[in-house]
């Protein structure tokens, strides 16, 4: 027997509509690359995304057809969230920090038929239109005051679009499996893989970060959204903003310290999501102006972490100086990607504040609809007691299934996907990241966790970024040789640090050499780019491993 309930299919179309019609003044704030902080709605939103839905047809763009951008996080961005998506055709959001053959390959692997780029990256678009073969046109996000002198096929004006275009356009009703939105992996190794979502995966998904346990976002909210639209579609924020009906505030190609304090504060912003570096950045940028702020004029009380591990000192910074809690939250682009979160549950009430700043070094629950298990060597399940450590795999409706274009499945026989990462789970269901696969140290026959020692490191007043790797070891097979970047001033003390690390992890983590640098690599989505490292120190000698 069927439920007598009516069929209306999870469509993207759905939340920019609920947004203009419920949430039709609450602002959408840009700092644009044409230097202006622009003030918009979600219903100007609406009304525009219509508009881009009528020149894309006149386009010739149809349903499945993919749409590329190169943009910062501004209004057209998200424009385009709702305007291709809500036609039927999928958005492809290309990540420009990648290098210019990934992005070369990426376009052509898509088949993007149109490319939309902010002004910023027009000389990327010079180089690369020759090579993006499928593409039939270059859409520039702007107006034609600041039309770029660019020689590519087609080059179209993105504000000239829309002007000409109707305002009346009536969203198409189809399956909400249908494909939505793509991103590709970060591709550190070998080409980038397509991840291809749907509506319903990311309506379901937008619905998770508005429940209370998930992320919290609601109409109360002025959310300030760091983390790139780039970045597996901000980590759903604007699909969640326009469900819930939250201000979102959108720096832009602005991402300093001082760009964010400011428009923060302006805005009012209570509720942030960013990966560490771009934290870092920001409190650099607090630590030297500390005599001019009042940081007090701050209203931030919520911040998501996510893209990479959370360093405890980064926490405690947040809820010491600021007053604003972390939530801790773990995902990947196949997961769309929130997967955990950090919140706390009803026994955590009154934790002293280093028993919650450990719980909050966690990377969180699984939230309702994803499912996690460890696993070791061999395949057994292993218990969730936070002692036991293995392989990480998920599985759930927005989670992928196939990389796009792949003919295999990327699942185990029992419909699981690997992540790649090395986790515990304790009692409470909190999941624990110690490492990536690839990047788990094995000295000895015992696993030494890089993340942890990198997270210990960080939490040095000298130190502002940690990197370990393993290095070969004649004895041990591979000890930890440690990489850090010193804070302006600050002048590497080795034994001191050792000194700090030791009361702080176990004595045989500790590292056996400390380098200082000037840079750590990063892969385009900010993590630490392990495989360029062990690269680079794969014959370094440790002052150890003498024979």
């Amino acid at each position: 027997m069927l439920g007598l309930m009516q069929q209306q299919p999870l469509l993207i179309s759905t939340l920019i509509e609920h947004a203009a019609q419920f949430h039709g003044r609450t602002e959408v704030v840009s700092s644009r690359v044409e230097g202006d902080v622009h003030r918009s709605t979600w219903a100007e939103i609406a009304d525009r995304a219509r508009r881009l839905a009528n020149a894309l047809t006149q386009l010739g763009v149809g349903p499945g057809d993919r749409v590329g951008t190169l943009a910062w996080n501004t209004h057209r961005h998200a424009e385009l969230y709702f305007g291709v998506s809500g036609m039927g055709a999928v958005l492809h959001t290309v990540n420009p920090r990648l290098f210019p053959e990934q992005i070369e390959y990426i376009v052509n692997h898509a088949e993007d038929q149109y490319v939309f780029f902010d002004l910023s990256f027009t000389d990327l678009i010079r180089e690369l239109a020759p090579r993006l073969t499928g593409v039939r046109g270059f859409v520039a996000m702007t107006d034609r005051a600041h039309m770029p002198a660019l020689d590519v096929p087609n080059l179209l004006c993105y504000e000239e679009l829309l002007a000409a275009a109707s305002p009346e356009y009536t969203w198409p009703v189809f399956d909400e499996n249908t494909a939505s939105s793509l991103c590709y992996t970060s591709g550190t190794t070998g080409n980038p893989k397509g991840v291809l979502y749907s509506h319903r995966s990311t309506v379901l998904h937008a619905w998770t970060a508005c429940a209370a346990d998930g992320l919290s976002l609601s109409a109360r909210d002025s959310v300030f959204v760091a983390v790139p639209l780039f970045h597996v579609n901000a980590w759903g924020i604007p699909y969640a903003a326009a469900l819930c009906g939250a201000k979102m505030v959108l720096p832009g190609p602005r991402l300093d310290g001082e760009s964010l304090y400011r428009l923060m504060r302006d805005e009012g912003c209570n509720f942030s999501l960013g990966v560490p570096t771009v934290w870092l950045g920001f409190f650099d940028y607090i630590d030297r102006q500390r005599a001019t702020l009042d940081l007090a004029e701050l209203a931030l009380a919520r911040v998501v972490i996510g893209g990479s591990a959370a360093p405890r000192a980064l926490i405690e910074r947040f809820d010491r100086e600021l007053g604003a809690y972390v939530i801790h939250a773990w995902g990947m682009t196949e997961t769309s990607p929130l997967a955990t979160i950090g919140m706390p549950l009803r026994q955590h009430a009154g934790l002293p504040e280093a028993e919650r700043h450990a719980l909050q070094s966690k990377q969180g629950r699984a939230i309702y609809g994803v499912g996690l298990k460890i696993v070791g060597e061999s395949g057994e399940s292993l218990p969730h007691d936070g002692v036991a450590f293995g392989d990480l795999k998920v599985r759930g409706p927005w989670v992928v299934e196939r990389y796009y274009g792949a003919d295999a499945s990327a699942l185990d026989a029992d419909g699981w996907f690997a992540t790649g990462d090395v986790a515990t789970i304790d009692p409470d269901g909190y999941v624990q990241i110690t490492d990536r696969s690839k990047d788990v140290i094995k000295s000895g026959g015992e696993w030494i966790s890089s993340i942890d020692l990198e997270n210990a490191a960080v939490g040095h007043p000298d130190v502002r970024e940690a990197a370990v790797i393993g290095v070969a070891h004649r004895k041990w097979q591979e000890r930890p040789l440690m990489l850090v970047v010193l804070k302006p001033g600050a002048v590497l003390d080795a034994p001191a640090l050792h000194a700090f690390l030791a009361e702080r992890v176990a004595k045989w983590w500790l590292p056996d050499e400390i380098i200082a640098v000037d840079a750590l690599p990063h892969t385009a989505t900010g993590k630490l780019q392990k495989v360029r490292l062990r690269e680079t120190y794969r014959a370094h000698q440790l002052p150890t491993d003498t024979a």
